[in-house]
């Protein structure tokens, strides 16, 4: 099966450059590129990619709105793509709105190119992308320069099991499935197994918006 796939950035050789790289690929077909994000979510509409390579920062519109818009699309749009954000930053606050919002992940721009097919075909699986050094940074920091959106869902928290509390805090801390097996001794796919329950419980979209929600909960302290 082949991953529809448009890039969304004010740089015309960066557009260029990962165009090209994406296109050598036999299961990626890119069906078009936009300077901006209000083009972004216009070229969206048109051609329905599988996924969207976001800009975070761009003139007119930014990846942030942009992605809001495509993620939380108005009434009668029925397309939801799964975005892609990149940044030349690893601790930006934009990314972390945009994980809110229900984006699959970021990459940084100077990622090695492996890493970015890789993360296309990630994303387009439907997982989420998290580099878990960087998102522990990211996440860090940004609870840290904004407390106040912590403790937003105790509620919520109580519908999980005991288990399934566990997994979500080592999922916030950046640990993979293999690494979180490792930790609560249990075999991987258990561990996917409960991660998948924890999603469906939560009503989250994928890991991104878990680590999200296990910081604004208060499940997860920045600095743990």
């Amino acid at each position: 099966m082949t991953t529809r796939v448009i890039i969304v950035d004010d740089q015309a050789m960066v557009r260029a450059g990962f165009a090209a790289l994406l296109a050598a690929q036999s299961d990626i077909d890119v069906v078009g590129e936009a300077p901006d994000g209000a083009q972004g979510v216009e070229l969206s509409r048109r051609t329905h990619p599988d996924v969207v390579l976001m800009d975070v920062r761009m003139p007119e519109m930014d990846g942030l709105e942009a992605a809001r818009r495509l993620l939380e699309p108005a009434p009668g749009v029925t397309h939801r793509p799964r975005v892609l954000m990149l940044t030349t930053f690893d601790v930006d606050d934009y990314v972390y709105e945009a994980l809110r919002a229900g984006a699959s992940g970021f990459l940084l721009k100077d990622a090695p190119p492996a890493d970015l097919i890789a993360a296309v075909r990630v994303v387009a699986s439907g997982d989420a992308l998290l580099a878990p050094s960087v998102t522990r940074r990211l996440i860090a920091d940004f609870a840290k320069q904004r407390p106040a959106v912590r403790g937003k869902h105790p509620l919520r928290l109580k519908g999980l099991t005991e288990r399934e509390t566990e997994v979500l805090t080592l999922v916030a801390r950046g640990q993979s499935n293999g690494e979180i097996a490792q930790t609560l001794v249990l075999a991987e796919q258990t561990v996917k197994t409960h991660v998948s329950r924890v999603l469906t419980k939560l009503d989250l979209r994928d890991r991104a918006q878990a680590v999200v929600f296990a910081y604004e909960s208060g499940l997860v302290a920045p600095g743990e």
